[in-house]
């Protein structure tokens, strides 16, 4: 999944989709979508990072008090 990267707007290729859908892990493993070469694996933080569209992560994926 390639989630957009707030302040960069670059992309971002998750790599762990476990990680990003637990709200409990305030970061996911990813790397930058930019360039032709690969780029190497880092940590995001989730409010970091978007929806292509703009759109904010659900509520339920950050916040582990969410019901």
């Amino acid at each position: 999944m390639y989630l957009k990267h707030a302040s960069s707007g670059d992309l971002v290729e998750v790599l762990d989709m476990k990680s990003l859908a637990d709200p409990y892990r305030k970061q996911v493993a990813g790397r930058f979508h930019a360039g032709e070469e690969l780029q190497d694996p880092a940590n995001f933080a989730k409010t970091e990072l978007l929806f292509p569209s703009g759109e904010a992560l659900p509520r339920c994926w950050v916040d582990p008090n969410y019901r």
